[in-house]
């Protein structure tokens, strides 16, 4: 916990700061000073200035300290007119901000899992680029130059090239990274309570987490789908391949009879949320995260050697037995933080422990596994014969497990498993992502994820339809944007003129909104999910 000096420095520097935020008048000033300053000192005597950092869940640091935390309902809802006006205008000022000035700055000594954050935001990044991709050229019918393997047909280029395909195909490596980071970060402090032998305070962890990991994935999911849905009626734009209701009501009544199936994770049905076809991992993301805190606990008595072969066992099982793909993932991640940390401690197995002369040599070797792996053909990724005819991958096609009805999912397993596993070890590829734009990246990666659909298929269809890229549809649709600003299509494949020079607009605004989404709605439920928690439980507890 701070100590109280730590405090006094903070209400100082929070005094210089409130006295530059401009308001209507000076009293009003004065008042938001003084209950800013009160939130600190009642922060300091609650506890929840606590700096442990470790234990990452998959949001970056402020879900990480949200069991040290506690959300307590807005001020403004108690305060009067005017200071309920002059928070929205603080609201207002901070979404309108450039968010390149609202990122805080980078911590002297990042934290030992900064790395990841940054690798998941990159991996956001990448399943926006592919979905632009794939966007664009369904409409010249090139989506299978980019979806199989270089010389496939007779097409050499070089978004199809071992390595490099990633950046332009790698939505489905990066959903796959997502997963594997997933089991690492939700797994970190359980792990080391149990290394610690603390089974009480495993025990409790677990029950916070398992209790806010609904809310934390489905209140920012939620927000931002209704929001777009609604924009349909109340801007009345066409969305291609949406179908609105009559009125608005009719439309929020649809979407809630298709959200609350949705998530619903264990109803069986439809995978797909028509409202945004993107957001089929996060039930996924649900599924994952109850099978890492049930084996967990299943394996909090058992001896290291026991809980490790338990861990390869059931990667085994979710891979050669049963096709549990996402599941063989999430449990990969548990087993890397498990090494992590036994290793942190010099207590790795000894056949382990062997190998750190080599370590270089295998870190590199699985890290180009990865990015080979990574960009497995993923046309008709349901017909392993298929992959047996793209070239470099006949060998590796014999062996998909029986088990995989999707074979791109077996191949991703493996490739995101060895990227995580080699990013911390090589210096400048963890350097790269505790970088930061990859942190800023990392810490608005939900929301990116959440948005990016929206935005392309929003102002990027009408953007990409204006410089040329079009099909019928929005020739019909959109036809006052066709061809307004045509650029030309000059380029390699994926880097064409006319569609880079869009992300000028697109990627800025993209992220711009994602930052809004985390700062109003992302970050907001996280402390909500744990003051619930933490208001749930009887007083002996909380004491």
């Amino acid at each position: 916990m701070a100590s109280w000096t730590d405090l006094t420095d903070k209400i100082q520097e929070s005094e210089k700061a409130s006295a530059d935020i401009p308001t209507p008048n000076p009293p009003l000033q004065s008042e938001f000073r003084k209950e800013h300053l009160y939130s600190l000192k009642t922060a300091y005597f609650a506890g929840v200035m606590s700096e442990k950092h470790e234990c990452l869940l998959d949001v970056g640091q402020l879900e990480a300290n949200a069991s040290t935390s506690r959300w307590m309902p807005a001020a403004g809802i108690r305060m009067g007119t005017r200071r309920a006006v002059h928070t929205v205008a603080i609201i207002i000022r901070r979404c309108a901000a450039p968010f390149w000035l609202k990122s805080a700055n980078p911590p002297e000594k990042p934290r030992r899992t900064a790395y990841l954050d940054g690798l998941r935001g990159f991996a956001a990044f990448l399943v926006y680029w592919h979905h632009h991709e794939l966007w664009v050229h369904k409409a010249t019918g090139q989506n299978e130059l980019l979806e199989n393997s270089f010389g496939y047909n007779g097409n050499f280029h070089l978004v199809a090239f071992p390595g490099v395909r990633i950046l332009f195909n790698g939505g489905h490596y990066a959903v796959a990274t997502f997963f594997v980071i997933s089991g690492y970060v939700l797994s970190a402090k359980p792990l080391s309570l149990i290394h610690e032998g603390e089974l009480t305070k495993l025990g409790d962890n677990v029950a916070s987490a398992l209790f806010r990991r609904w809310l934390r994935l489905w209140i920012p999911l939620m927000a931002v789908t209704l929001v777009y849905v609604s924009s349909w009626h109340l801007l009345g734009m066409w969305v291609e391949d949406a179908s609105p209701k009559s009125t608005w009501l009719a439309e929020v009544w649809s979407w809630y009879t298709e959200m609350k199936n949705f998530n619903f994770v264990f109803s069986g049905g439809e995978p797909w949320l028509s409202y945004d076809m993107h957001l089929w991992s996060i039930p996924v993301e649900m599924k994952g995260s109850i099978v890492v805190y049930t084996t967990l606990v299943a394996l909090s008595r058992v001896s290291r050697n026991a809980r490790l072969w338990c861990e390869l066992t059931l990667i085994f099982y979710f891979s050669y037995i049963a096709d549990g793909w996402y599941c063989a993932m999430f449990v990969s991640g548990m087993l890397l933080s498990d090494l992590d940390l036994l290793a942190a401690k010099q207590q790795l197995p000894r056949w382990i422990s062997r190998l750190s002369s080599a370590r270089a040599f295998v870190f590199y070797h699985l890290l180009a596994f990865s990015l080979y792996l990574g960009g497995v053909p993923e046309s008709g990724s349901r017909d392993v014969a298929q992959l047996g005819k793209q070239r470099g991958w006949y060998y590796l096609s014999l062996l998909k497990p029986q088990a995989f009805f999707d074979y791109k999912w077996f191949y991703l397993l493996w490739a995101a498993t060895f990227l995580v596993a080699s990013s911390q070890h090589i210096k400048w590829l963890k350097g790269f992502f505790e970088a930061r734009f990859c942190q800023y990246l990392g810490r608005i990666s939900y929301a990116l994820y959440l948005v990016h659909g929206p935005v392309l298929w929003t102002l990027g269809d009408r953007i990409y339809t204006a410089v040329g890229w079009h099909s019928e549809q929005q020739l019909q649709n959109l036809s006052h944007w066709a061809d307004k600003f045509a650029l030309s299509k000059t380029g390699p494949l994926g880097l064409e003129i006319s569609f880079i020079l869009p992300h000028i607009i697109l990627l800025p605004a993209t992220i711009w909104l994602a930052d809004i989404v985390t700062r109003l709605i992302d970050e907001p439920s996280v402390r909500f999910a744990q003051w619930l928690y933490s208001r749930m439980l009887p007083h002996a507890v909380k004491d």
